[in-house]
């Protein structure tokens, strides 16, 4: 369980401060399917970062199990993310001089993980591990990405607008993957988008307006990424 209560963020902005997140408190349960929806400016991706602990918030609390992330010291907070978290942007961020394989390794040797290899097979990448970035599509990198992530076997995977980069299909292919994977390894997912048809995929939606939580929602059932619009 993720407890998230009263959380503010500003940036500065001149000689103003820029309030992005305006006391935000909600909870996201083990293993659901969360998507944080809103327009561009809402705050939606601001409070993702701060929930994943890449950004620190300016007041409030964090609590994974009941441990509040907020209160750690830089060291304890970069093991945090190590050791529980996943990270999936909408840019792929993947090391252009190092293979599939060995980008995959990279998160696979955080968490100590040797079977990396089923991630790579799960995500349809055994063909392409000899490859390079530059050599692949832009739903390869992401599935690349996506492996990288699942590598650390992470009890959280967050992820910023995953499909913003790819065209229609592809965006639906990732999505899929992602959903399956879900299912079979029970990890906990928080996705921002602006997309209303991917919400649909979710099992909570928290929607946000202006640096608030607008509506907080349930869907009774959860659509697949080949039965939502584009």
């Amino acid at each position: 369980m993720i407890a998230i209560t009263d959380i503010t963020k500003a940036y500065d902005k001149g000689e103003s401060k820029n309030q992005v997140l305006k006391g935000i408190s909600t909870q996201i349960a083990d293993h659901d399917f969360t998507v944080i929806l809103g327009a561009s400016g809402s705050g939606k991706s601001t409070l993702l970062h701060v929930i994943s602990g890449l950004e620190r918030a300016d007041s409030g609390s964090i609590l994974y199990d009941g441990v509040d992330i907020t209160r750690f010291n830089d060291k304890k907070l970069t093991k945090f993310r190590k050791e529980t978290i996943g990270f999936i942007f909408q840019q792929y961020y993947l090391l252009p001089n190092m293979s599939v394989e060995k980008n995959i390794r990279m998160g696979a040797d955080l968490a100590g993980n040797d079977k990396y290899e089923e991630i790579i097979e799960a995500l349809g990448l055994t063909q392409k591990k000899k490859k390079y970035p530059r050599e692949l599509s832009g739903g390869e990198q992401q599935r690349v990405s996506i492996a990288r992530a699942l590598a650390k076997k992470p009890k959280v995977l967050f992820l910023d607008e995953p499909t913003g980069a790819l065209d229609e299909q592809t965006g639906r292919q990732v999505l899929d993957y992602i959903c399956r994977l879900h299912q079979q390894y029970g990890f906990t997912i928080v996705m921002v988008t602006h997309n209303q048809n991917i919400a649909e995929m979710a099992n909570t939606v928290i929607r946000m307006n202006s640096g608030r939580i607008a509506e907080i929602y349930t869907n009774q059932t959860q659509k697949s990424a080949y039965q939502i619009g584009w």
